[in-house]
C-alpha cells in the first residue's frame, strides 16, 4: 500500500515534466516567428522601393530584342527590359555623340567626346577619325614617304657614280665675283641648319622604329625620340622665320624669264654636258624656289605651327591636328626629296658651289660657265661684281692735322 506522500511526489514530477515540454515547444514556435519576421521585411521594402528593379539574367525574356524599337531605345528604356544592358550608351559613345562635361570648351573642346565621329580620309575606310588617321599614316604616309626618300637617295648616288662632280672646263682666273652677300648667306645658313634639324628629327620619329630601334633597343630609342621631338618643336619657329627672310631676300632673282624655257627644254644641259645660259639662278633653281621653298615651305610652316599649337585663337581639336599632321607629312617628304637634290648639287655635285655659299665668292670662270647671262650683266655693269662692298658707304681715312 502506497503512502499518500509518494503519490503526491510522483504527480509533482509528472506535472514538472509536462511544464518543461510545453515550455520548449512554445519557445521553438516563438523563435520561428521571430526568424520569419526579418526575412519578410526586405522583400516588403524592396516591393515598396521605386526605381531600379533587380532581375535574374537567366530570366530575361529573349524576345526583348524583337521589339521594332529595340535599337532606338535609350539607356533608361533598355534597362526596363534588360537591366544592366548599357549598349545604347556605348553605341552613342562610338558614334561620337557629345556627352556632358563640366570642363570649359575653351580648355577642353572635346571633353564630352570619347571617340570621334566617322569620317573617310583619303585612302582610309569609313571609320572613326582616329582610326582613319592611323590607316592613312601607317598604310600610305610611312611606306610611300619612306620609299620616295630612298628612291631619291638612290638616284642621286647613281648619278654621282656615273657623272661624278661637275668640274670647270676652263682655268680659274683668280678674279672673284660676289655671288652671295653676308646677309644672304646668313639667311640661307640659318634656314639650312633649321631644316636639317627638322629633317633628321622628323625622319627618326617617323621611320626610326624600323632601322634604329632594333639596333639600340626600346629604352634608348624612347629617350632619343623624346629629345629629337623637343629639338623639332624648337627648330620649327626658327625655320619659319628664316624661311620668310629667304623668300623675301631671293624672290627678285627668281622671277621667271623667257630664257628659263630654253633651259628647261634642254634639260639644263644635264645630259649633253653643255651648260645652258642662265641668269643668276637657272630654271631648275627657280623651280626649287617656287615649289620647294615658297609653296611647300609655307605649307610645312603653317601645318607645323598648328601642330605646335602656336596659332592664337585656333581651337585645337583632334580632327584639326590629324589633318594638319597628314598635310605636314606629305609636304615635308616632298620638300626633303627636292632639297636632297639641292644639297647634293651644293656640296659634292658641283665644284665651287659650296664655297660660293660659304665664302660668298666665285671665280669669273665659274660664273661664265654656269650662269653666263648673269656674268654678261656683271661685265656690262648692270650688276656690281661686289654688291656688299658697293652698298657700304666709302670710309675716308682720317688724317692728322700735324
Amino acid at each position: 500500500m502506497q503512502r499518500p506522500s509518494d503519490t503526491l511526489w510522483r504527480a509533482a514530477r509528472a506535472l514538472a515534466a509536462g511544464l518543461l515540454i510545453a515550455g520548449g515547444l512554445a519557445g521553438g514556435a516563438f523563435a520561428q516567428d521571430k526568424a520569419a519576421a526579418p526575412a519578410s521585411a526586405p522583400a516588403a521594402a524592396a516591393a515598396a522601393m521605386p526605381g531600379i528593379k533587380g532581375q535574374n539574367i537567366m530570366e530575361v525574356k529573349p524576345e526583348a530584342s524583337q521589339d521594332p524599337n529595340y535599337l532606338k531605345q535609350t539607356n533608361a528604356e533598355r534597362g526596363q527590359v534588360q537591366p544592366g544592358n548599357n549598349a545604347p550608351m556605348w553605341r552613342q559613345v562610338g558614334q561620337g555623340v557629345t556627352g556632358y562635361s563640366s570642363l570649359p570648351l575653351s580648355e577642353a573642346p572635346e571633353a564630352g567626346n570619347l571617340i570621334q565621329k566617322f569620317v573617310q580620309y583619303p585612302g582610309s575606310r569609313l571609320t572613326n577619325a582616329g582610326e582613319a588617321w592611323r590607316q592613312v599614316r601607317n598604310q600610305y604616309l610611312i611606306p610611300y614617304g619612306g620609299s620616295l626618300l630612298l628612291i631619291v637617295l638612290g638616284a642621286i648616288a647613281l648619278f654621282y657614280w656615273r657623272k661624278g662632280t661637275i668640274e670647270l672646263h676652263g682655268q680659274e682666273t683668280g678674279r672673284k665675283i660676289e655671288r652671295f652677300t653676308p646677309f644672304e648667306r646668313s639667311a640661307h645658313w640659318a634656314n639650312a641648319i633649321a631644316f636639317c634639324a627638322l629633317a633628321i628629327s622628323g625622319i627618326v620619329m617617323a621611320f626610326g622604329k624600323f632601322f634604329i630601334q632594333p639596333v639600340i633597343g626600346n629604352a634608348l630609342f624612347g629617350w632619343l625620340a623624346y629629345a629629337l621631338k623637343n629639338i623639332h618643336n624648337f627648330a620649327g619657329p626658327l625655320f619659319a622665320v628664316s624661311l620668310v627672310i629667304v623668300i623675301v631676300t631671293f624672290v627678285r632673282d627668281n622671277i621667271p624669264s623667257k630664257e628659263d624655257l630654253t633651259w628647261i627644254l634642254k634639260g639644263g644641259g644635264l645630259f649633253s654636258g653643255t651648260e645652258v645660259p642662265s641668269h643668276r639662278f637657272n630654271a631648275g633653281e627657280k623651280i626649287l624656289f617656287w615649289s620647294g621653298v615658297f609653296f611647300l615651305g609655307l605649307v610645312v610652316v603653317a601645318s607645323g605651327l598648328v601642330l605646335d599649337k602656336l596659332i592664337p585663337g585656333l581651337v585645337y581639336e583632334r580632327g584639326t591636328m590629324q589633318i594638319s599632321h597628314m598635310v605636314h607629312a606629305v609636304a615635308t617628304v616632298l620638300m626633303m626629296a627636292m632639297f636632297m637634290g639641292h644639297i647634293y648639287m651644293g656640296t659634292i655635285g658641283m665644284r665651287g658651289a659650296y664655297s660660293a655659299m660659304r665664302d660668298g665668292q666665285v671665280d669669273e670662270t665659274w660664273a661664265r660657265e654656269h650662269h653666263e647671262l648673269w656674268y654678261d650683266d656683271i661685265k656690262a655693269g648692270k650688276i656690281p661684281a661686289q654688291r656688299s662692298q658697293s652698298a657700304e658707304p666709302a670710309v675716308k681715312p682720317v688724317t692728322s692735322p700735324h
